[in-house]
């Protein structure tokens, strides 16, 4: 990736020297000058991308941490415990049955169905007076961003992606939902931009 980095600035920016490339930008002119480095390097999905892994590896168990342990009011005796949560490989799941495979996107659109992944806890509970542990308790489904660490996508080669019915040129950062084509535009932003738009209707 260093690598990466030199050679596209060394491109775009010259023989300036490492020194000058570490100064700070002050102009405009030299500001608009970075943007086409960022792209060729970064794209312009991947803080989508990282955004996501970094929910599915941190976040999530950030999340059930919190909320980690039930308890009953009306059986004092009895408890819940989210021991671990972790988000597992997009599988297909039609009418709420799982069919027992890997889930692609090619095939999620075909069929109008959701690339997700099922949300797996390992749990610890009481049942009268004996605690229990039970590992990989379905509790949920994820829609899988296309192109990140979940997705069957992933790491794939150009000839693996083409006999999947991908192509290999598509960047990802997006969802399929219910067969269509979904994509993740932070709402606060465009609400701060256009103030005057509805967004709730």
């Amino acid at each position: 990736m260093a690598q990466e980095t030199a050679a596209a600035a060394g491109m775009l920016f010259g023989d300036l020297g490492a020194d000058a490339l570490r100064r700070p930008v002050n102009t405009l002119e030299d500001k608009w000058k970075l943007v086409p480095a960022y792209l060729k390097i970064k794209g312009l999905v991947a803080p989508h991308i990282d955004s996501f892994n970094y929910f599915v590896r941190h976040e999530i168990k950030k999340i059930v941490a919190a909320n980690s342990t039930v308890v009953s009011d009306h059986d004092p005796n009895f408890y819940l415990k989210y021991l671990d949560v972790r988000v597992g490989e997009p599988r297909l799941e039609e009418a709420g049955l799982d069919e027992g495979r890997p889930a692609t996107p090619l095939e999620c659109r075909l069929r109008d169905l959701t690339y997700a992944a099922p949300i797996l806890c390992d749990v610890e509970y009481t049942a009268g007076h004996e605690r229990h542990v039970k590992k990989n308790v379905a509790v949920g489904r994820l829609p899988i961003m296309l192109r990140s660490d979940n997705c069957s996508l992933n790491g794939k080669t150009e000839a693996e992606l083409a006999k999947l019915g991908e192509c290999p040129l598509d960047p990802g950062g997006y969802f399929v939902v219910r067969g269509q084509e979904k994509v993740h535009i932070k709402v606060f932003l465009i609400k701060l931009l256009y103030p005057s738009s509805n967004f709730n209707s």
